[in-house]
């Protein structure tokens, strides 16, 4: 598995992409009630040091089938948030491997001591993969999540640098 820099006008293209379909983009929240994102958009996002994309590659390949992205870095509180998206869902299972690799980088290089998730309430894929990385369930946001014109909660997590476990 690969980790791509989002640094071609072709990858930001395919990444907008994948998040432009209604059954990605109703997981997310890119803040002020924008879920998706256009090509313009997401290059913008980029150039701003406190998100940091990256594509991701299945195990032994090198054509990009989902995104995973670190927000809301902080630099001096060491924080962030994780996210990501299987853009190309033939390849399930992949998103776990990519999460760790971005937080061993994000512990590693960015220095973060702690890295946090939420997910929809009735997203369980995304709380499996977040148990299986050894993130805490820390609460609970109820109804502040919209999905067809219905309320969900968002349930928290996070993870501190000490408790992450490279998969």
């Amino acid at each position: 598995m690969k980790l791509l820099p989002l640094d071609s006008p072709e990858l930001i293209e395919l990444v907008a992409g994948w998040l432009g379909k209604a059954d990605n983009y109703k997981w997310l929240d890119f803040g002020n009630g924008v879920q998706m994102v256009s090509p313009i958009t997401l290059k913008i996002m980029t150039q701003r040091n406190i998100h940091l994309f990256r594509a991701y590659t299945a195990d032994h390949g090198d054509v990009p089938v989902g995104v995973i992205g670190l927000t809301n870095v902080d630099r001096h509180f060491k924080t962030a948030s994780i996210w990501a998206v299987l853009g190309n869902k033939r390849y399930g299972g992949c998103t776990r491997e990519a999460v760790s690799k971005m937080l061993t980088f994000g512990f590693t290089e960015l220095g973060l001591h702690v890295v946090n998730a939420w997910t929809v309430e009735i997203n369980i894929p995304a709380q499996r993969v977040l148990e299986a990385l050894h993130f805490k369930y820390i609460g609970r946001q109820r109804q502040c999540h919209y999905i067809d014109g219905r309320p969900y909660d968002r349930l928290l997590f996070d993870l501190l640098a000490t408790e992450h476990q490279d998969v």
